[in-house]
């Protein structure tokens, strides 16, 4: 993988690696210092520490579809001049190899600064769910850096998949298992809230404030992870016509709408008993390189969010007013756009801060719980088998997902109207994940 415009990182050994290359995205210095950590040894708390030093690699979508092609693998292999002659079967093994040495040293940095975030963030590092996340990510980070250090045969890359695609697996939880922790923060926060009263509050908002923050960090860092790691395990597989990894060269959005629109009126039929129409205007013969995934995701949450909320405004009744779907863009628009418009009901002034907080749900207690308490609930991060509302994290992730390639989403409510929801996405590709520390 490479990155125009990078300044090589002077602290690696060797020669300009694909690591050097990418290596743009300078952090600040962490705002503190952790110096020792639970349930680890302390040799293994020191290699936390040393990777968690090392900034992060920032990556865009042109990247790892140029990545997958094949583009850069000069900048690995520079003594190596039949590289452009050489068929696409023997520069796909070398493709492998060189993803699989840039994952191997970037990799065990990523994790490194998210256990060091996990050791300390308020509120939430004495919660049992979020020390099982943890716990799942050292096991992780000790797996990479036992690793080979250089990746140089198919032989090694072989058992490098298989150890990331264990970890890809093992993860697969932690989404929900995160909101699993949010749910006993809240939980902390009320039972702190009765017992002390008014005492509690200013500092239990600061906590929050910092507990916030993190989960933004948190969710955008693991965002990038699994597409690193699931652009490699797919581009391991047999190739799709128009997709390089997971990214697809023609996404369209139209499709992914009425993908969404069908699995949100299915979620919504099951809760109700039936569900608004939804009509799709605009562009619909749109297509642009995105990760289809990301794009469902985000329309899902949108599209439930408007079912739920017409449904419970008009009463069921089984006459409600279509909920609006159009696809904006031109050829010289920087963004894509999607807006998402109800008749809802619309959301209150003091109530649309709260929505992008991973601390408020307007689900049903009973399911929060219910969802929390059982096991099944944390089988998969997101999909139809989840209720209509659950455990309060839809709207800030899928914020999180359109951040992460840089484009938005944002809000407009008219109380006692409905709502419109603005998905942002480039067009380009060319923005450069956020990694924060």
């Amino acid at each position: 993988m490479f990155i125009s415009r990078c300044r090589p990182h002077l602290g690696l050994r060797g020669r300009l690696s694909i690591a050097q290359t990418m290596r743009c995205f300078v952090s600040e210095p962490y705002p503190f210092r952790v110096t020792s950590f639970k349930d680890v040894s302390e040799a293994e708390g020191r290699l936390i520490s040393e990777q968690a030093k090392q900034p992060q690699t920032s990556v865009s979508l042109q990247t790892l579809m140029q990545t997958g092609r094949g583009e850069f693998l000069n900048r690995t292999y520079t003594d190596d001049k039949s590289i452009e002659n050489e068929e696409a079967t023997q520069a796909t093994e070398k493709i492998l190899i060189q993803v699989a040495g840039f994952l191997r040293r970037e990799l065990p940095i990523r994790l490194a600064h998210r256990i060091q975030d996990l050791e300390c963030v308020p509120l939430m590092s004495e919660m049992e769910s979020v020390a099982g996340v943890k716990q799942l990510y050292t096991q992780s980070f000790l797996e990479l850096v036992q690793f080979d250090s250089k990746i140089t045969t198919p032989e090694q890359e072989e058992s490098f998949a298989k150890l990331v695609e264990t970890i890809y697996d093992r993860h697969s939880k932690v989404l929900v298992q995160m909101a699993r922790g949010a749910y006993e923060v809240r939980d902390a926060i009320r039972r702190k809230q009765h017992e002390e009263g008014h005492r509690a509050t200013k500092a239990t908002f600061d906590q929050m404030e910092s507990t916030h923050e993190f989960l933004d960090r948190f969710y955008l860092c693991r965002i990038g992870i699994r597409v690193l790691i699931g652009q490699y395990l797919a581009l391991r597989q047999p190739p799709i016509e128009n997709y390089v990894g997971i990214i697809c060269s023609k996404t369209s959005p139209y499709h992914v709408v009425e993908r969404a629109i069908n699995d949100a009126a299915f979620m919504c039929t099951r809760k109700y008993g039936e569900a608004p129409d939804v009509t799709i205007s605009g562009r619909l013969d749109l297509t642009f390189p995105y990760v289809p995934t990301h794009l469902h995701y985000i329309m899902l949450e949108l599209l439930k969010n408007s079912m739920r909320a017409t449904v419970d405004w008009h009463g069921e009744s089984g006459d409600f007013p279509k909920i609006k779907v159009i696809i904006a863009d031109g050829s010289s628009n920087e963004d894509v756009v999607i807006k998402i418009a109800d008749q809802g009901g619309g959301i209150g002034r003091s109530n649309m801060t709260k929505i992008w907080s991973y601390l408020f749900t307007t689900a049903d207690p009973a399911i929060q719980e219910g969802m929390v308490g059982s096991n099944s609930a944390l089988s998969v991060d997101h999909g139809i088998d989840s209720p209509l509302a659950g455990l309060g994290y839809g709207l800030p992730i899928s914020r999180s997902y359109c951040r992460y390639f840089g484009g938005d989403l944002s809000i407009m409510s008219m109380e006692g109207y409905g709502t419109d929801a603005f998905v942002y996405l480039t067009r380009l590709g060319n923005r450069r994940e956020p990694v924060p520390i």
